[in-house]
């Protein structure tokens, strides 16, 4: 009978010997490896922590001690350890969300997915406890890279002001996503180095105790250290070396690689399913290329999410071009906007669920000092990832800023004409949002995008079709759709998501009786209600389509586009029911 049979609650990880404990930590890898071979999901980070996740169940007493995740994306053996190993087996894979979720088991306590969160939830918790009267060590876990964004570094300051318990482990793997990058981190190098014991202490000069583990990875010491500071009166760091990815080879020879990873070969680490040839990402890549050659002063700038831009690529071709601020999304904004205004070109990457925590820096910095940056922007789509993980807001938030120009291209010309538009200008800055449902051809006549300026693709009668960025491919179809009952739409190409072609608007007016947005995003205080606000004056129809206004966790598209009435079929029927 395997050691993991035995285990349904953390109460029964305390009743294991010192050899069974090592017995367990291996079968938690095999349970996860098997999950995220299938499947997809966080590798690395999940098999460095095995041993500690163990470690704290074993000294601790969850969920009276309360533990707290950062990112939370480290949590499957937390899970398989708290009831939850159902979620690790064939059929049963998605019954678990991959983050903690306090509606999911008693032993999390927030629903979290991004970065550098971990210490101030921790500190908010101890505080509580101490302000009511409660029981219970409060322990922060943060790693991966988290330590470099602003929230973990406003944390540890107010924790050395704290005057109660509190554990914040440090989970030190020597990686972020990809490699880490900062000062800080070359800190941690000389704390490893010295075992703990170098002069200059990053955590110690917050006010802050500090322990160091050399061996993160032995239960034995990790359960000393534990029972060492349990209960203990005042905040303390335990910075504990641990290895990415230990247990798999594949995992520690690639770290960056495995630190999530869709559906793989167990044997051997390689993708199920291979990534297609032309991407948006790649067209980005020659094109920088391009411009470098032709002696542009470009700059590429990103937020420890090299992968996803393919940006590794150019980094080791252009070192001196290229910056990795590491999980700082709110410095790269300010930072290369700071640099556009002295003629360098930088190019900023984000995820749209990732760049929302430098709202701010958008509207503050880069906005009202009219900073001509070039930022992209990828995964702004309604998708069927985790509610921490949506992007369909980007097109809501961002389009409300002003002084920038935000533009939807639908092909690779039109991308590479506002590429060049927009390293040209230095008026200001400039949002592209990249269309995500497959690379298209189509001839673009426009050059100039500093004014709203529609593209009628095809002339038809009484409704009218705005199909922005990506869904552009979606309106053809429903062109398609109306054609079929013998309704021959106008179809237009809007490209400004944040700006109106009024003219265009109000032309549309005098031969249709219905116009029709489709935008890939949410709807609320999007592109469809810019539309329909300006066109209320009119004697027309509006219909917008699009995402609602809600949290979907790992909802299929299929779907979401049912639930939003967004397929062709729907949409078509909505029309012609309109028209009757």
């Amino acid at each position: 009978m395997a050691i993991l049979d035995r285990i349904n609650s953390p109460k029964d990880v305390k009743k294991l010997t010192s050899q069974e404990l090592v017995e367990l930590a291996q079968e938690v890898r095999q349970t996860v490896l098997h999950k995220v071979s299938n499947v997809g999901g966080h590798v690395g980070p999940n098999l460095g922590v095995t041993e500690l996740t163990i470690a704290l169940h074993k000294v601790f007493d969850s969920p009276v001690d309360k533990f707290v995740w950062d990112v939370s994306h480290q949590t499957y053996p937390h899970k398989i350890l708290t009831g939850r190993k159902v979620g690790f087996t064939d059929g049963h894979f998605h019954d678990i969300t991959p983050y903690t979720n306090q509606n999911e088991s008693e032993h999390d306590f927030f629903t979290v997915g991004h970065t550098s969160t971990s210490i101030a939830n921790a500190l908010g918790l101890a505080k509580a406890r101490d302000l009511t009267n409660g029981k219970g060590d409060r322990i922060a876990i943060i790693g991966d890279g988290s330590l470099s964004g602003g929230l973990a570094m406003e944390a540890l300051n107010n924790a050395g002001d704290f005057d109660g318990n509190l554990i914040i482990i440090v989970n030190d793997n020597q990686m972020s996503i990809a490699e880490n990058h900062g000062g800080l981190y070359r800190n941690l190098a000389e704390l490893r180095a010295t075992k703990g014991q170098a002069e200059n202490n990053l955590f110690k000069s917050f006010g802050l105790d500090y322990k160091y583990l050399e061996e993160g990875n032995d239960l034995e010491a990790l359960i000393s250290l534990f029972e060492e500071v349990k209960g203990i009166d005042h905040p303390i760091v335990l910075h504990i070396h641990t290895e990415k990815g230990r247990g798999y080879l594949p995992a520690t020879e690639n770290k960056e690689a495995f630190h999530w990873r869709g559906a793989f070969e167990l044997e051997t680490g390689a993708l199920k399913a291979t990534p297609a040839g032309k991407s948006y990402t790649s067209i980005m890549l020659d094109y920088m290329d391009q411009k470098l050659s032709e002696g542009i002063p470009l700059v590429a700038i990103n937020a420890a999410i090299p992968g996803i831009f393919g940006l590794k690529q150019f980094a080791a071709k252009y070192p001196e071009r290229y910056i990795d601020a590491g999980i700082a999304e709110q410095f790269t904004i300010t930072f290369g906007g700071a640099m556009a205004t002295e003629g360098v070109r930088p190019i900023i990457f984000h995820n749209s669920t990732f760049l929302q925590r430098a709202y701010d820096q958008l509207w503050h910095d880069i906005a009202i000092n009219k900073e001509p940056a070039i930022i992209i922007v990828k995964g702004g789509v309604i998708s069927g990832s985790d509610e921490t993980h949506q992007g369909s807001s980007a097109m809501t938030w961002i389009s409300n800023i002003p002084n920038l120009k935000y533009l939807a291209p639908t092909s690779q010309e039109e991308f590479t004409a506002i590429l060049d538009w927009a390293l040209a200008q230095h008026e200001e800055p400039v949002v592209i949002q990249l269309p995500e449902h497959g690379v298209e051809s189509r001839t673009t006549v426009l050059t100039d995008f500093s004014e709203s300026t529609y593209q009628l693709e095809k002339a038809g009668e009484k409704v009218a079709l705005l199909a922005l960025g990506g869904l552009y491919s979606h309106g053809e179809k429903v062109a398609a759709k109306l054609a079929e009952k013998g309704i021959h739409p106008t179809l237009v190409n809007p490209l400004f998501i944040n700006d109106l072609d009024e003219d265009f608007l109000d032309k549309l007016t005098e031969n249709h009786e219905v116009i029709v947005t489709l935008e890939d995003g949410i709807l609320d205080g999007g592109f469809g209600q810019k539309v329909a606000s300006f066109l209320g004056k009119y004697d027309v129809k509006v219909l917008n389509y699009g995402a609602k206004r809600e949290f979907n966790d790992s909802v299929p598209v299929s779907e979401l586009y049912d639930r939003y009435h967004l397929t062709p079929e729907l949409i078509a029927a909505d029309i012609l029911k309109l028209l009757k």
